[in-house]
């Protein structure tokens, strides 16, 4: 390891690193003391409900752009090649589906947290353990992911581990806690183009020394690393374009459909126009970022061929690997390393900025605001801030522990991608499926995260002997995305196998069909048992909830018959029928409220005729309209 002791930062590095933090916080803080200076939870938990599409769509690239995927997608490029790149192709419907079913609804409710969606269309008790799920997820991941990144640089460039970790922690937890969610969003558009400018440099100059670009793709042909189309359809390997392309629709359903992260991004919108154009301006940048992290790979390979860092003893892990590969490329290019450090942990802090915000928000909304529904609005600000703060410190802990788990670091971050797939189960099974009830909700949800459990330890466990990875270090998943990047870290070291039968083939499963298999695992029993214990009838429905995807489906079906099947969605009751919920919501009984005010502000602040329109249109609840008109938005 002496060459790896070698490699130390220079003071222009240290310089660059320290911007990057002081420029976050000073977004922070002008957020903190501009503007409305965060006195309502409005504005400090959704940003006033204000934001334009450019900065959530790169907000909403950046909060899933983890540091651990910097790390991850070049080493998985190396490795194994770019078959890894058809990912790219599920981004189409798994950005499509969000922008056109769960943007329309959530919107159209006015919600602030996306579990409030679980009690209007099931009850209290669906919200309540959507979001302790939600929170147990987020609290295991944000500390590891902060951890993780400054564990591997330390290894490399002895770069301080915990002044590292502290730094990057107590500033993010400085500006989310002071700024809101306003200087999440703004420091994220930062980040992002500091992750983008990280990336470029690493390329550029290492290709330029490796002979230009057409030399490195020659030697990538050459070395075997430039994928065709594998169409094996069989579920147990490994990456193929079914995994990849189909099971990625899930993953990114996971993460752009039901993430409260991201759903609280969509609600801080001006419009749900604005919303729906975010998503679809999130489509080419994820592109650009799948590339990067492949061109990246691929230069590697073209510096160091078969005979990697990691073959001869110079580092221990595939993360390890990218950043000996960065330090080796920059040795004479003093600042450069420092702006990849930048970016690396730009990757961090847009996560773990993400994962307090919306930690506070589900806590406030779910857990604290329906016991005190008379709490005034600058004691609820209040306390959002201290949430904020409170979980920022608890990150910090969680980092600790994450030093003391040694080979278990991989369980605590597979953890967080085992969750994703049952919730998204759960939004799916209220959304599109009237007659399922709360019973097959709870039902269908604990079964759903008892097998994602169950094959994810069981999968962890059957390759722990092979690969037990050295004690406080972490494979880093190589996908760029944090629900399911960790799950990577389970399947790295593939090794050719003899065909597995039984419940060893479960364990076996592709990591890509992980989130398909779970969420179908959650509908699947929840509609049983809603069928056993008598299902949702038609006017028992809380209007708004559902999205007519059957009764779209079954149009051939006369009324009668779509009645029967209870395909007849809420969309077409009187409006007076519609707005008695709402109005129930005005005096506090139900917790997840339609804010009649909101929509008349929007109204006077809109400048035409026609913006009012559209606005009126947006704001209206998703039942008021036609399930012809549903069908005019999706397209």
């Amino acid at each position: 390891m002496g060459e790896v002791v070698q490699m130390h930062f220079t003071t222009v590095d240290y310089v660059i690193f320290a911007l990057l933090l002081v420029a976050s916080a000073g977004i922070g803080l002008f957020y903190a003391f501009s503007g409305g200076r965060q006195r309502t939870t409005q504005e400090f938990l959704m940003a006033d409900r204000s934001m334009s599409c450019l900065p959530v769509s790169l907000s909403l690239l950046a909060t899933f752009q983890s540091a651990v995927a910097i790390l991850g997608a070049p080493s998985e490029v190396y490795t194994f090649g770019t078959q890894y790149w058809f990912l790219g192709c599920s981004y189409f419907l798994g950005l499509l589906i969000p922008a056109h079913v769960f943007i329309p609804v959530f919107y159209r409710l006015r919600l602030s947290s996306a579990y409030e969606y679980l009690e209007l269309r099931f009850n209290k008790t669906v919200r309540i353990c959507g979001t302790m799920t939600f929170i147990f997820q987020m609290v295991i991941y944000m500390g590891v992911v902060l951890y993780a990144p400054a564990l591997a640089l330390n290894a490399v460039t002895g770069f301080d581990l915990w002044g590292a970790v502290l730094a990057m922690g107590l500033v993010c937890t400085l500006y989310t806690a002071l700024g809101g969610l306003k200087a999440v969003m703004w420091t994220d558009v930062f980040q992002t183009v500091v992750m983008f400018a990280g990336q470029l440099s690493v390329i550029i100059v290492g290709a330029h020394q490796a002979g230009g670009i057409a030399e490195v793709w020659r030697k990538a042909v050459n070395g075997s690393r430039i994928a065709g189309l594998d169409l094996n359809p069989d579920p147990l390997e490994r990456h193929t374009f079914w995994t990849l392309g189909v099971g990625g629709i899930f993953l990114m359903l996971a993460l752009y459909g039901v993430n409260q992260a991201q759903v609280q991004r969509y609600l801080s919108s001006r419009t749900e126009k604005e919303a729906v154009m975010s998503c679809y301006v999130v489509f080419p940048c994820q592109q650009i970022v799948l590339c990067l992290g492949c061109l990246m790979g691929l230069v590697m390979f073209a510096r160091y061929g078969e005979d990697s860092p990691l073959d001869k003893g110079y580092v221990k892990t595939n993360d390890q690997m990218v950043l000996y590969f960065v330090m080796d490329v920059f040795k004479d290019l003093p600042g450069l390393p420092g702006l990849f450090v930048a970016c690396l942990f730009s990757g961090a802090l847009s996560t773990i900025s993400s994962a307090f915000n919306s930690l506070a928000t589900v806590t406030m909304e779910d857990l604290i605001k329906p016991h005190f529904p008379n709490m005034t609005e600058s004691k609820a600000t209040f306390l959002s801030k201290g949430l904020a703060l409170a979980y920022g410190l608890v990150c910090l802990a969680m980092a600790y522990l994450a030093s003391l788990m040694g080979s278990v670091l991989q369980a605590a971050l597979s953890i967080f991608g085992m969750v994703g797939g049952p919730l998204l189960g759960v939004f799916c099974l209220g959304m599109f499926f009237p007659w399922a009830n709360s019973i097959g909700a709870l039902v269908g949800l604990a079964a759903g995260l008892t097998m994602a459990f169950w094959v994810g330890i069981g999968s962890f466990l059957m390759r722990v002997p092979s690969s037990v990875p050295p004690l406080g270090t972490v494979a880093p998943p190589p996908f760029e995305n944090m629900t399911t990047a960790v799950l990577t870290s389970l399947v790295n070291a593939t090794t050719p196998r003899p065909r597995r039968t039984g419940v060893e083939a479960l364990y076996s499963l592709s990591y890509m069909w992980y989130s398909a298999h779970n969420s179908t695992v959650v509908v699947v029993v929840g509609l049983i048992v809603s069928l056993l214990t008598g299902p949702m009838k038609e006017k028992q429905l809380t209007p708004g909830t559902v999205y007519p995807v059957l009764g779209n489906l079954l149009f051939f079906l006369s009324k009668r018959y779509k009645e029967k099947l209870c395909c007849v969605t809420p969309l077409a009751q009187k409006p007076k029928e519609v707005n008695a919920p709402y109005e129930r919501d005005k005096t506090g009984e139900n917790g997840a409220a339609y804010c009649k005010e909101d929509t008349v502000t929007e109204d006077k602040e809109m400048e035409s005729d026609s913006a009012q329109d559209e606005e009126s249109r947006a704001s209206r609840p998703l039942c008021q309209l036609t399930a012809h008109s549903v069908e005019e938005t999706a397209l």
